[in-house]
């Protein structure tokens, strides 16, 4: 079995359908909330959810590259990039899933 991926519009969907709340202004909302995730990691700051995860920056070091083909190699220099940690209560939905473990073990 596949796992399947799906888009904002459908979770925009299913929360419209979920709360009774106008698709249009759940795509406001989501848009607005990855908008602030967004411009908050970009200022540098983190965001905390509690019982969903956190939104971080993290560093990675200055290294060296290599193009093994061209035998080159390039510096990369120290950059972040924004990461995701899921909460221990999300980690233990997923690991408790029967769907998930399904998918795994067919």
């Amino acid at each position: 079995m596949k796992t399947k991926q799906v888009t904002k519009a459908e979770v925009i969907s299913e929360v419209a359908d979920k709360t009774g709340i106008d698709k249009a202004d759940v795509q406001a909302t989501v848009e607005a909330f990855f908008k602030v995730v967004k411009d908050s990691m970009a200022d540098g700051n983190n965001i905390y959810v509690r019982g969903f995860g956190s939104f971080v920056n993290k560093k990675r070091a200055k290294k060296v590259a290599r193009n093994i083909s061209k035998n080159t190699s390039i510096i990369i220099d120290e950059h972040f990039i924004p990461s995701f940690k899921p909460s221990k209560t999300f980690i233990q939905k997923i690991k408790n899933s029967k769907k998930i473990q399904e998918l795994t073990h067919s």
